[in-house]
């Protein structure tokens, strides 16, 4: 049996993981005089995301940290597979395969860190922004010219959604 091509895999793609800090955003954390953790998403990613779902692909996060600003966003995309505050993305990932029924050789990973790695080793394609880590950058099959939280996700979102028209 042949290896796919990465267009061909494109086309399979059923449903994206993405990790939060450094790809829905650009990793800085920023708190508030309470304490309180904000984070700043991209307004086009987060319609690449909900176009994404729209075009029946499913949207999972898996992300190492947890904070009401980002589930407040998960929450207005409509982002229902979340996984928040794992520190070990590996069984989040086994948990989503389970729910879901999804074959490894249908799913993508957005990552950009060393807790992606795992993860991105699992699925059919793996997917970086411009400014990860260069151990990520090194196993992605894709790189995004942009970085994380400044459109990075919107163009793993066009480039997938360019498979479908």
């Amino acid at each position: 049996m042949t290896e796919l091509s990465f267009k061909e895999k494109l086309t399979e793609i059923q449903l994206v993981i993405f990790d939060v800090d450094g790809v829905l955003t650009d990793g800085r954390l920023h708190y508030g005089p309470n304490g309180e953790e904000l984070k700043v998403f991209h307004s086009l990613d987060g319609h690449g995301l909900k176009e994404l779902m729209r075009n029946n692909i499913q949207v999972a996060i898996i992300s190492g940290r947890d904070c009401k600003a980002l589930q407040l966003r998960l929450k207005d995309l409509g982002i229902t597979h979340t996984y928040l505050g794992q520190g070990d993305k590996l069984p989040a990932f086994a948990d989503l395969l389970d729910k879901t029924g999804i074959s490894k050789n249908n799913i993508a990973y957005m990552g950009d860190d060393i807790p992606d790695l795992a993860p991105m080793q699992e699925v059919a394609l793996g997917f970086a922004p411009a400014n990860a880590i260069s151990a990520v950058l090194d196993q992605a099959d894709w790189v995004s010219s942009k970085s994380g939280g400044l459109g990075a996700v919107r163009e793993v979102c066009d480039l997938i959604l360019s498979t479908r028209a």
